[in-house]
């Protein structure tokens, strides 16, 4: 697609400079300079190569209309198209003109004087030098270089060293304790009073929990059961009657009694089986033995029959029940408030800022109901495990940690040294347990902090004492200005590595204070 044309209609009155500024609107188009009907303009070469370089600098393609023969023939020279008519040049190809033109020293205007002819007037013009000897230039420029030389590693000697110093100052720690009281009442911190405002927040907590229960009630023992055998001693016939009383041997004897009559057969080594039980029942599980424990027969069949149990016996027991007893209520009431505090302690923890904290001393429930109480049994009653559900108000105090550290750091503040500072990093803050509490609104407790004081002084100064020292002089330096840890001798690095001395520039000297462990 063809640049769009822009016609420049010219007066015989323009020159270079009004057609340059004409052009100076225009940019990356066609430009049509349009000679006028009557009269020329522009007929030096150099005007056309001077409107022509500004065309090139705003990338404008140019061609003229015009029927004079000088302006057409340096045109020609240029490569810049020239037409008879507007409409010749809409139709035609237009020649892109030379980039780079010059021109000889002949065609420069004639009101132009040349430097020669000015050389009479004019003080600018330079005189001729007077030709130095080879010699001399170079010693000049031997002396300029070694001065720029001898200046480059003063600079660098002076500007380039620089060292850092590290000291670990000697600590002292100081603490105080305070008795903070937290007041509900209150809106503000009094440090001079040592008062910081509290804020009572209650919660409704429920839970259930169980004991086991510890009264005993007895019942019944259950006799032990077994089967005897009765071996006959004589050729008769022996009649063994109910109730037959049997004892053991080994240790305190236990007594057992046959349940029902029988007869051994004549002939010595007959024998006949009878059921037994433990002649008293409250002996319950005593009465269960072992095997061939039950051997003897009390009265006169001692001598004509012998007896022995040949299995153990059992089903002796000794029993009793577990029911409710006084106490159990009592201790499973105390065991579910504490567990209300602790629910009540986390709900509220949920409730505050991290800068805010519960006095855990301050925690009671407020508020317990008969219909908010429910157990599981009553006294007396036979159960394994008692339970209980509670609800109750629980309430606690709570302050702002800050508070209180501001009225300890107060405290520590007025005891640092003179021409010593405190170490931020190092002061702790610790809540006591309550001191007192004169009503549900306020409480006492006590608080302790503690802090690193360490020497203060200016490191511009001291950066000023230590340059051009010597390390061995700015060890002295150190040890006599600061109060320096024993066990932590300064230590100083220079670079870079090579000079055996501080920087002279006190700036080139960085004191670093290292942490005390």
């Amino acid at each position: 697609m063809a640049k769009q044309i822009e016609y420049v209609q010219l007066d015989t009155n323009d020159d270079v400079v009004t057609v340059k500024d004409r052009l100076s609107f225009i940019r990356g188009r066609r430009v049509l300079l349009i000679w006028p009907e009557d009269g020329t303009t522009l007929t030096r070469k150099l005007d056309l190569i001077l409107v022509q370089r500004e065309a090139d600098r705003r990338a404008i393609q140019l061609a003229l209309v015009t029927h004079d023969t000088e302006v057409i023939a340096h045109a020609k020279e240029l490569n810049i198209s020239t037409f008879e008519t507007i409409r010749s040049s809409e139709r035609s190809r237009w020649k892109r003109g030379r980039k780079k033109v010059f021109m000889p020293r002949y065609h420069k205007p004639s009101h132009e004087p040349e430097p020669e002819e000015l050389k009479p007037v004019a003080s600018r013009v330079a005189k001729r030098d007077k030709r130095r000897s080879q010699a001399r230039y170079l010693i000049e420029r031997l002396v300029v270089l070694v001065i720029l030389l001898g200046v480059i590693l003063t600079t660098a000697y002076i500007a380039l060293p620089s060292a850092i110093v590290t000291v670990t100052l000697r600590g002292e720690e100081i603490s105080t304790t305070v008795n903070i009281t937290a007041d509900t009442t209150v809106q503000s911190v009094d440090i001079a009073n040592q008062v910081i405002p509290a804020q009572v927040i209650r919660v409704t907590v429920e839970t259930t929990a169980s004991i086991p229960t510890t009264g005993i009630q007895t019942l019944d023992s259950a006799p032990a059961t077994g089967i005897v055998t009765f071996t006959n001693q004589t050729d008769t016939a022996v009649d063994i009657p109910a109730n037959t009383t049997l004892s053991t041997s080994a240790g305190i004897p236990i007594l057992f009694r046959t349940i029902s009559s029988t007869t051994v057969p004549s002939g010595i080594g007959e024998r006949v089986d009878v059921n037994i039980e433990a002649a008293q029942a409250s002996l319950g599980g005593i009465g269960n033995v072992e095997a061939g424990m039950i051997n003897s027969t009390v009265g006169p069949l001692g001598d004509a029959v012998s007896v022995i149990n040949l299995v153990p016996t059992s089903g002796g027991e000794n029993r009793s029940v577990t029911v409710v007893a006084d106490g159990d209520m009592l201790n499973l009431l105390n065991s579910v408030r504490v567990q209300l505090q602790s629910l009540a302690y986390t709900e509220i923890q949920t409730r505050i800022t991290d800068n805010q904290l519960i006095i855990i001393e301050s925690i009671r429930i407020e508020e317990e109901r008969n219909d908010w109480t429910t157990y599981s049994h009553d006294i007396g009653d036979v159960t394994d495990e008692l339970s209980l559900t509670l609800r109750a108000v629980v309430s606690a105090m709570v302050v702002d940690d800050r508070f209180g550290q501001q009225i300890t750091l107060a405290q520590l503040s007025a005891q640092i040294p003179a021409g010593k500072s405190l170490q931020p990093d190092s002061i702790t803050y610790t809540r006591g347990p309550i001191v007192s509490q004169q009503s549900s609104t306020n409480v006492t407790f006590a608080a302790t902090s503690t802090a690193e004081v360490i020497q203060q002084f200016d490191t511009n100064a001291l950066g000023e004492q230590l340059a051009g020292q010597s390390i061995d002089d700015a060890q002295r330096v150190l040890a006599s200005q600061l109060d320096i840890q024993p066990d932590e001798p300064p230590q100083i690095i220079i670079s870079p590595d090579g000079f055996s001395q501080m920087p002279i520039l006190p700036i080139r000297i960085e004191v670093q204070i290292k942490e005390i462990p």
